[in-house]
């Protein structure tokens, strides 16, 4: 049925769910033949500024893999000993001689556990993964490992001669018009491959749209027919103990396929590339969720509302999103009175020493001092403010873009500074309760990837 009016009424209804789920899903493109339908950035995070993907990055060292076998710097059947013989252990167990690429690429090692902790602590990662005792036999079932894409990663490298990020910079990365992205490193400075890059959601949109063309974009060939045809098909069976709809229906080369016969790659707190080839629909984005199964729930909402009608033949900038509700929009006037000052903390687990806070007019300039390192912020009570500063993106403490808002609440003397930083999903909150010449700090992180603390410290101003 050829009806645009079908697809705005479609494009709304999604909108509208969307709001209603309170999913905070941060960026979002919706590409159909190549063309964007629809875009949103909400507020504070905007159009092409890099996000950090986490496991998304996968689906882009596979890629990287299938453009190294393209060009004959390895074959898929090669054993992983073979590209590191300074690092094996002394002993080669029989099921570490059998590992290949294709096991590396499909998360079918033959590791029954999650081995994530045992190698991230370690200074040569490549060694500790080969350390590691093999429990089953490569190929015999599916089970998601970080490190066995870092080790696709370390032989891109070991057989080009170029880091992952050079490697691919001519051959996928300016070809899609992505400027050089940032990529952690191991503590040997190799690329991480299972995690750690950033680029802009455009960006992993462009990278969906090559996919969808079968590897080619703006007329380039850029990777195989016939790696896709293994990358995007089932070569593990990921359905045992599985109950998210889109995780159960076979994983392929660091992509999992889903319903309908889509596919997706996706990364911690729901960053996401998703296409449907029956519909030529290409989906980036970004997210903030607090769990995967909130991924699942946004999955949900897109094949009820965008994949489950006719869509026009062409049909292109149909409808805006609505304005949703500002992450950034508490901004009021304050009463400043006599809170300025510095404040000395009781001794803390947290080794949290100082706080101190300058009032001028509407800014604020805000600084925590630790016992080895200062946080300094500037906020608005009128506007949002945009400063740089480190912090952790997925291996690493980086220096990024953050933005800051400041608001006031009279009845209770709390001062309330939010920190997002907008390179990652990650949001800090600063409340400042004041009783006299007493202050109590309270700080929350939205997301953590490990056991997630909120913080609580008492001082005195001094």
């Amino acid at each position: 049925m050829d009806n645009p009016e079908n697809l705005t009424q479609a494009l709304s209804k999604f909108y509208e769910e969307l709001e209603r789920s309170d999913l905070p899903v941060n960026t979002f493109m919706l590409l159909r033949k190549g063309e964007v339908i629809t875009e949103f950035y909400r507020q504070p995070y905007r159009k092409n500024v890099p996000q950090v993907l986490f496991s998304l990055s996968k689906s882009f060292t596979s890629i990287a893999a299938g453009i190294a076998w393209d060009n004959g710097y390895f074959e898929l059947t090669d054993k992983v000993v073979s590209f590191f013989p300074d690092q094996l252990p002394s002993s080669i167990s029989p099921n570490l001689e059998k590992m290949t690429i294709h096991h590396l690429l499909s998360m079918n090692t033959g590791h029954n556990n999650n081995i994530y902790g045992a190698i991230a602590k370690q200074n040569d990662w490549v060694r500790a993964f080969l350390a590691l005792d093999l429990e089953d036999e490569p190929g015999s079932y599916y089970n998601y490992n970080t490190h066995a894409t870092y080790m696709v990663s370390a032989i891109i490298e070991k057989t080009t001669g170029e880091n992952l990020v050079d490697f691919l910079m001519p051959r996928l990365f300016a070809p899609l018009d992505i400027e050089r992205p940032e990529w952690e490193t191991c503590p040997l400075g190799i690329v991480a491959g299972g995690m750690g890059l950033s680029i802009p959601t455009d960006g992993i949109a462009k990278f969906g749209q090559m996919l969808l063309n079968q590897g080619v974009y703006n007329s380039r060939r850029i990777v195989s027919k016939d790696y896709l045809k293994l990358a995007l098909n089932e070569q593990s069976d990921n359905r045992w103990g599985q109950n998210k709809a889109d995780w159960s229906n076979g994983y392929g080369y660091q992509f999992f396929m889903c319903r309908n016969g889509c596919k997706m790659g996706n990364g911690a707190f729901g960053q996401l590339c998703f296409i449907d080839p029956s519909q030529e629909i290409v989906i980036a984005a970004t997210s903030s969720f607090t769990e995967m199964k909130k991924l699942q729930d946004f999955l949900d909402i897109i094949y009820a509302n965008l994949l489950n009608f006719d869509w026009p033949t062409v049909a292109s900038n149909i409808i805006k999103p609505p304005t949703f509700t500002s992450l950034v929009d508490r901004i009021v006037k304050v009463d400043y009175r006599s809170y300025g000052g510095t404040y000395i903390f009781e001794d803390n687990k947290h080794k949290i020493k100082e706080l101190t806070l300058k009032f001028e007019d509407e800014h604020l300039s805000f600084s925590l001092l630790y016992d080895d390192h200062l946080d300094e912020f500037p906020f608005d009570f009128s506007r949002t403010t945009h400063a740089k500063s480190l912090f952790i993106k997925d291996l690493s403490l980086s220096e990024q873009e953050v933005c800051t808002s400041a608001s006031w609440q009279y009845d209770d003397s709390k001062l309330i500074l939010t920190v997002y930083y907008i390179e990652t999903p990650y949001v800090v909150d600063y409340t400042l309760s004041f009783s006299g010449k007493k202050i109590e700090l309270y700080m929350h992180r939205n997301l953590s990837l490990e056991v997630r603390e909120d913080i609580t410290v008492i001082g005195w101003e001094g």
